[in-house]
């Protein structure tokens, strides 16, 4: 099969759970068993559908979005990381031509233009026919510059219902079908909770998961026709450029160890390149069954669910005896969400209140609802040894802890111009060589930051003559 074309297509939908994530999990899943090679992406900041998109593909699965990154590098990143491969997938977040504002900056239609990529579309089409022809219609007339190539019915009933949805499609808006998705036995195989998906990680199937997705492909969708439109289109007017990668014969300033476990997944793969690049060995530390840190000279912690496991991460008092320590004695700390959570000195949740590192002796409470939601936007005004002052960053947050004692006590990083933050338009919390926020940011769209945090852990290295 020829690769140097970059075969591509994106799987996007009209709105939310209408199937997107099973369709590409479940075509992903289904090549794999073919043994072709794919290149995985999700528009958008989501880590959650990433990181099925990862399980599924076997390979990293990247996160495309404009609004953190500019247009150039999320094109460059696209086609790198497809280059060899014999079909790159992105889906698609939310409905099709869901953005920022209502010409839909930011959305998977004006992502999909970027690349030119062709568009499959997902729709729910339970207890409706003729009308998905309508619907289909105007996501076609809405940009007709946006290469719609074909729709995919998602619960379906029977071959009554199935025939009127696609000779609908068919009369009225000149697409093919390419799968029947029938109401399945159980809906909830990929179970969800307050921030989305349940992690890989967490699912409690997830070693006969990969043959189920692979068999909803062969039974009820046409990857053969699909692959043959990803194979339609034309490789790039100009080739990417390429991406500067440090040797691995070069020397290693500094060790930084990151949390990775089920409860902190949430790292963009470039985010840790951007450290392996400035020059850091990292090494994966597990926040549940490590007794203390290792020797190293700096720490990243991500988000992830630290409240569904607080009680394995307040029974590990080593390890949070051992943060604190660190913290203490000067160590270059960058979290983001959990890991400010984890940093904190409690958290309540359920009734129960659970003691934590104890960094910054502030207390936080779960909330019902979503404190942060969507797209960010600060103004670094505070001095810390990650980002210079004046600094204009864009990132998302998505979390549902406030504070609710403590706060007053410390001084913070983040002027907060878009977005929540933590606490009275401020994000970013800074104690000593701390920082932490509920700021997610993307490596690709703050190029510094990497190389300020290896230059950071390099400084503690010396300082401390660690070997």
């Amino acid at each position: 099969m020829p690769v140097d074309n970059y075969p591509r297509l994106m799987i996007a939908g009209t709105g939310g759970d209408c199937g997107k994530t099973l369709v590409s999990l479940s075509l992903l899943a289904f090549w794999r068993t073919k043994g072709l090679a794919t290149a995985a992406f999700k528009k958008g900041p989501d880590y959650i559908d990433a990181a099925w998109l990862r399980w599924a593909s076997g390979s990293p699965a990247r996160n495309l979005d404009t609004y953190m990154v500019d247009r150039r590098k999320v094109r460059q990143s696209f086609f790198l990381n497809s280059a060899g491969k014999d079909i790159a997938l992105i889906e698609g977040n939310r409905g099709l031509h869901d953005g920022l504002n209502v010409d839909g900056t930011h959305s998977s239609a004006e992502l999909a233009k970027l690349l030119d990529t062709p568009v499959i579309l997902v729709v729910d089409a339970a207890k409706v026919t003729r009308t998905i022809a309508a619907l289909v219609l105007g996501c076609q007339e809405l940009d007709s510059e946006v290469k719609i190539a074909g729709v995919i019915f998602n619960r379906t009933a029977g071959e009554r219902h199935r025939n009127l949805l696609r000779k609908s499609v068919e009369r009225y808006c000149g697409l093919p079908t390419l799968g029947f998705i029938p109401r399945l036995e159980n809906e909830n195989f990929l179970p969800g909770r307050h921030l989305g998906l349940v992690t890989p990680e967490e699912h409690p199937k997830i070693e006969s998961l990969h043959s189920v997705l692979a068999q909803i492909a062969e039974k009820h969708l046409y990857a053969e026709q699909i692959l043959e439109i990803a194979n339609s289109v034309s490789p790039p007017e100009s080739p990417p450029e390429p991406i500067m990668r440090r040797s691995g014969a070069e020397k290693i300033r500094a060790r930084i160890c990151y949390f990775c476990d089920s409860a902190f997944t949430f790292y963009y793969q470039e985010n840790l390149e951007a450290l392996q690049d400035a020059g850091a060995e990292i090494i994966p530390v597990s926040s549940l069954k490590s007794d203390a840190l290792p020797k190293c000279d700096g720490l990243f912690i991500g988000g992830g669910f630290p409240e569904t496991h607080l009680r394995e991460l307040s029974a590990n008092e080593s390890l949070r005896n051992s943060v604190k320590s660190a913290a203490e004695a000067g160590l270059p700390i960058y979290a983001e969400c959990g890991g400010l959570i984890y940093l904190c000195r409690s958290l309540k949740w359920g009734g129960e209140e659970f003691p934590l590192a104890d960094v910054f002796p502030m207390k936080l409470k779960v909330e019902p609802r979503p404190q942060g939601h969507g797209y960010c936007e600060v103004k670094v005004t505070g001095e810390n040894p990650y980002f210079p002052r004046g600094t204009v960053l864009k990132g998302h947050e998505f979390h549902y802890t406030k504070f609710i004692e403590g706060q007053e006590k410390f001084h913070t990083a983040f002027q907060v111009l878009r977005g929540t933050g933590c606490f009275d338009r401020r994000d970013g919390v800074i104690y000593k060589n701390v920082l932490a926020g509920y700021l997610h940011i993307h490596a690709l769209g703050v190029p510094e930051w990497g190389e300020r945090f290896v230059d950071a852990a390099e400084r503690f290295r010396n300082i401390h003559n660690i070997q």
